[in-house]
C-alpha cells in the first residue's frame, strides 16, 4: 500500500502545485479497536484519517485540524483530528442500524453538517462549512477547497477497514492568477489523479504510484513523515472539562457513587475524581488528602 503510517510530499518543478500521499494502516487499526464499528462507519474514518492527515501538511504552526460532521440519522457524529506532530485520532458515534449496504457518503448525507477546523495552539480558531454535495466524501472536501479556498484541488481518499490511503494535488496559493500555462499544467495533472483507482492507492507504495502516475513530469519527493495513533487527553484536561460544570451538579453525582469517572471518547481511558479531587479542582489551594496530591 502506499507506504503504511506515513505522510509524503511532493512539489512538480515544471508547475506551481503541490501534491501529497499518505497511507495509514496500524493508525486505523487502534481507532477501530476502541469500538465494534459498523463496516461503512470503518470507511469512513478511514477516509477522514487519511483527508486529516493530507491537510495537516498545509499547517504552518503548531495546532491541530479536525474533520467533524454531525448528522439527523443513524451516524450521530464522526470526527478525526491530526496534529503538527502527525498525531492521528478518531472517533464514531451511532444509534440504531447501520447496513453493510449503506455507502459512507450516504451516512453524512442525512441531514449532516461538516466541518473543517483549524486551531492553532496560539492564535484564533478558525472553521469552514463542508457542503455535502459530492458522492464521495472526497468529491465533498475538493470543491470545499474549490470554492472556499479558491485553489484548485485534487483529492481521493480510499478505505476497506484494514487500510485507508490518500492523494491530494494542489495549485500553490502564491498561483492563483495563474498563467495559461500554469492552467494546462493543473489540468494534465489533475487528469493523470483522476485515472488513479482505490486497488492501486492501497495497494501500491508511494515510489510505484508516484512513477506510474507522473513518469513524465518532473516531481521532486521529500522525507517520509510517520504517523502515529496517539490520544492528548490527560487528567488536567479531564479536570478543567469538570470545573466548566456546576460544582452543585458534581457534588450530587458523588453522593451516589465515591468517584466521578471521566472517560475519554477517543481512546477510552478512565480518570477518576473523589470528592478530595473535585475540591481542590475549584479551590487550587486545598489540600486534597494526605499527600496533597489529586488522587
Amino acid at each position: 500500500m502506499s507506504n503504511p503510517d506515513q505522510i509524503q510530499r511532493f512539489v512538480f518543478d515544471n508547475a506551481q502545485v503541490r501534491g501529497v500521499i499518505t497511507g495509514i494502516q496500524e493508525s486505523y487499526a487502534e481507532v477501530l479497536s476502541r469500538d465494534s464499528y459498523p463496516r461503512p462507519v470503518q470507511i469512513l474514518l478511514g477516509e477522514l484519517l487519511a483527508a486529516c492527515a493530507l491537510f495537516s501538511t498545509i499547517l504552518k504552526f503548531e495546532g491541530r485540524l479536525s474533520i467533524q460532521a454531525r448528522t439527523e440519522g443513524a451516524l450521530k457524529m464522526i470526527q478525526a483530528e491530526c496534529n503538527h506532530q502527525a498525531d492521528l485520532r478518531a472517533i464514531a458515534r451511532w444509534e440504531g442500524e447501520i447496513s453493510d449496504d449503506d455507502s459512507a457518503i450516504s451516512l453524512l448525507q442525512q441531514g449532516g453538517q461538516m466541518a473543517i477546523t483549524i486551531e492553532p495552539e496560539q492564535g484564533q480558531r478558525y472553521q469552514g462549512v463542508v457542503a455535502l454535495e459530492g458522492d464521495t466524501l472526497a468529491a465533498c472536501l475538493q470543491e470545499y477547497f474549490n470554492r472556499s479556498e479558491q485553489l484548485p484541488t485534487r483529492i481521493h481518499l480510499s478505505a476497506n477497514g484494514i487500510d485507508a490511503a490518500g492523494m491530494m494535488l494542489q495549485v500553490l496559493p502564491e498561483s492563483a492568477e495563474s498563467s495559461q500555462q500554469d492552467e494546462d499544467c493543473w489540468n494534465r495533472l489533475d487528469h493523470l489523479v483522476a485515472t488513479l483507482s482505490d486497488e492501486e492507492l492501497l495497494g501500491l507504495d508511494n515510489e510505484t504510484v508516484l512513477t506510474r502516475l507522473f513518469h513524465e513530469e518532473e516531481v521532486r519527493v521529500f522525507p517520509v513523515q510517520d504517523l502515529r495513533f496517539h490520544c492528548d487527553c490527560s487528567r488536567e484536561r479531564c479536570g478543567s472539562a469538570l470545573v466548566s460544570l456546576a460544582r452543585e451538579e458534581l457534588e450530587e453525582i458523588l453522593s451516589e457513587q465515591p468517584v466521578l469517572e471521566v472517560s475519554c471518547q477517543f481512546c477510552n481511558e478512565r480518570y477518576e475524581f473523589d470528592r478530595s479531587d473535585i475540591e481542590v479542582l475549584f479551590n487550587p489551594g486545598a489540600i486534597a488528602g494526605d499527600n496533597q496530591q489529586i488522587h
